[in-house]
């Protein structure tokens, strides 16, 4: 097998979590050498230490994820739910990105792949919190990928739904009726993909073989609201 990462030092976050795991499993076939980092990213400081720490980084998979919560009015939508979903998913991400990238671009090269949302790309009726600051990521990534082509470096972002997780959709969710019919209806391809189908997509962008790829949250959600 080709291992299309050989050489590259990955640093992936919340690796224990969401997309981390199929993350990390694929990119080490593929040769990658993985930081693999599971700290809290929304204490004071937190992404600075984590990125003077690993070092070198060919690669930054920002995989940043929060439970989206039970649906509910935005008029329901206290506070405190509305602030964590920033503060685990947009905040970090800008802090990452501001300590990641001026390594690589003194480098001229680097990579950097967040794990999105396509509720960033299409209304998601009471989840308000949520699919915000899903949006905040992709907005964030289309002008940062520009800045960051000028230095040959690639931001890109996978913007996910219906991909198996035991978080959004455990087996209790998705082996009832109502949830096979609500995936029929909506998803096009009519299945869940897999986590291993998802990093392979991430494995694409942090090749060479996506470098014509600029500041794009791209949808992989099985043609859902396509």
């Amino acid at each position: 097998m080709e291992q299309r990462l050989k050489g590259k030092r990955v640093l992936v976050t919340q690796a224990e979590d969401y997309m981390g795991p199929d993350t990390v499993a694929l990119f080490s076939e593929h040769g990658a050498e993985i930081i693999a980092d599971s700290r809290d990213l929304t204490q004071p400081g937190a992404t600075e230490d984590l990125i003077a720490e690993a070092g070198h980084i060919d690669i930054l998979v920002a995989n940043l994820a929060a439970n989206a919560g039970k649906p509910m009015q935005a008029t329901d939508n206290d506070d405190e739910h509305w602030q964590t979903m920033f503060n685990v998913m947009v905040h970090p991400l800008h802090r990452l990105c501001r300590a990641a990238l001026p390594q690589m671009y003194a480098r001229q090269a680097g990579k950097i792949i967040v794990y999105g949302s396509a509720t960033g790309l299409n209304a998601l009726e009471r989840f308000s919190a949520y699919a915000t600051a899903r949006t905040a990521q992709v907005g964030y990534v289309r002008t940062v990928g520009l800045e960051a082509a000028r230095h040959n470096v690639q931001v890109n972002l996978i913007a996910q739904n219906w991909v198996e997780n035991p978080v959004y959709y455990p087996p209790a969710l998705t082996e009832r009726d109502s949830f096979k019919e609500l995936l029929a209806s909506q998803v096009p391809i009519g299945r869940l993909a897999t986590g291993r189908e998802d990093a392979q997509f991430a494995l694409f962008l942090a090749s060479d073989e996506s470098d014509f790829f600029v500041g794009q949250a791209i949808p992989f959600s099985g043609g859902w609201k396509q």
